[in-house]
């Protein structure tokens, strides 16, 4: 789970992280009053979405007035603030934060995540911090360098001593630097984080330490332990179909396809991306049903699924265990029957009570292309999309032509294509 830069940032002080004063808001007369409230200037007025590059889209601003303050907000919100996060869609800016100004002489990044290679909490740091930090980390990886975490010790006073003078701080900033990452450390195991991150982590003009941006992700398997975390949940930033599957406990990631995949188990989803794509396809979602999946799930599934305009074929694979395969066949055959599913629909059925689904889905009276293993389920539904595809593209070019009988020639292939 996200959340924004001003939530991080709240998190963090409870843990006595250093980070700039300011206060999000929802309007522009909101913004100068609370600039107002906060001293004098100058101030940062920073848009507020699920993304980074903020800066580089136009959603950073720095004003010398409290009436600039305004202007720049009155600006952002409402905006579709496009940055190489959100994609070309963008994301539209609803909050804004407004925080005091800060003297930045020297920018650094620093981040703790979980690395999967050793099992253990790393923290990642570089002198090259700011806005460019991935073009280090592409171009000049030398300049990143990592501590690994011992679970037991935790992040230790000689590591985090370590790194500062790798960051190259002097003795003040190395009495500063010590706490500021041991807490940092703290809030992410205390929080559940998957990722902390500090871009740009700085040292002002006078000597200070300050976390002037801040990026917490979490383990949303943890998320039953920290009740006030989960409420900061922002369903504004997300995938309305990733939240309604999470209503009914699947686990559902949209992507760029039009090959829809429904598969019970995480890796035999992955396993079915991969031979969709191997075939020259392309899957339009990842998504589990889980182990446990009831039909009920199952038609949801569909639903969700469908939903999605992009998608021009559907194909089911479920390996029955604890998921038994009849069970499947009737979700199947109830969503198709409820929603009304008007693409190709491949059904791979394998395990506990495989016959019997078979049968069932064979009795349906639907339009159900049953596979023989994964490698016929994937070169089934490619073809079949493709063959649709080629269909509508000649309908489309015959419609251009306007020659006589052309509406009741299209009419009548729509419905083959359809059916």
């Amino acid at each position: 789970m996200n959340i924004h830069e001003y939530q991080a940032k709240a998190i963090l002080r409870n843990f006595d992280v250093p980070v700039p004063d300011g206060h999000v808001v929802y309007n522009s007369n909101s913004a100068r009053d609370w600039a107002r409230r906060l001293g004098d200037g100058p101030w940062a007025v920073k848009a507020q979405i699920h993304a980074g590059g903020r800066g580089k889209g136009g959603g950073v601003k720095i004003a010398k007035t409290a009436d600039e303050v305004k202007q720049f907000a009155r600006d952002m919100f409402g905006m579709t603030l496009v940055t190489h996060q959100t994609g070309p869609e963008g994301k539209i800016v609803k909050r804004v934060l407004v925080e005091k100004g800060s003297n930045i002489a020297d920018e650094y990044y620093v981040s703790f995540l979980v690395d999967r290679a050793t099992g253990k909490v790393t923290l990642m740091a570089s002198a090259e911090g700011g806005m460019d930090i991935e073009e280090v980390a592409a171009n000049t990886p030398e300049k990143l360098f990592f501590e690994v975490v011992d679970p037991v010790a935790g992040l230790t006073a000689f590591q985090a001593r370590k790194v500062a003078f790798k960051l190259g701080f002097g003795t003040a900033q190395v009495k500063q630097a010590v706490p500021l990452l041991m807490n940092l450390y703290k809030a992410f195991v205390d929080t559940d984080c998957s990722l902390l991150e500090i871009n740009p982590l700085i040292q002002t003009a006078e000597g200070d330490l300050l976390c002037l941006d801040a990026k917490l992700n979490f383990d949303e398997n943890a998320l039953f332990r920290h009740e006030r975390i989960r409420d900061l949940r922002d369903y504004d930033e997300e995938d309305p179909m990733e939240i309604e599957a999470s209503q009914y406990d699947l686990s559902y990631i949209a992507l760029d396809g039009n090959i829809g995949c429904m598969v019970n188990g995480a890796g035999l989803a992955m396993a079915t991306m991969d031979i969709i794509k191997y075939y020259d396809g392309a899957p339009a979602n990842f998504l589990d049903v889980g182990g446990g999946a009831t039909i009920e799930r199952v038609t949801e599934a569909f639903k969700i699924i469908l939903s999605d305009a992009k998608v021009e074929g559907i194909l089911v694979n479920i390996f029955g265990g604890i998921m038994k395969c009849d069970v499947i066949a009737t979700g199947v055959i109830k969503a198709a029957k409820q929603v009304g599913v008007k693409v190709p629909l491949v059904v791979r059925l394998e395990g506990t009570n495989v016959d019997l689904g078979k049968k069932m889905l064979a009795e349906s009276g639907l339009n159900i292309v049953s596979a023989e293993g994964m490698t016929d389920a994937a070169e089934k539904i490619v073809k079949a999309v493709n063959i649709k595809g080629e269909m509508q593209t000649t309908l489309h070019a015959v419609a251009n032509l306007h020659a006589p009988g052309v509406d009741s020639m299209l009419s009548s292939e729509k419905h083959s294509i359809n059916e």
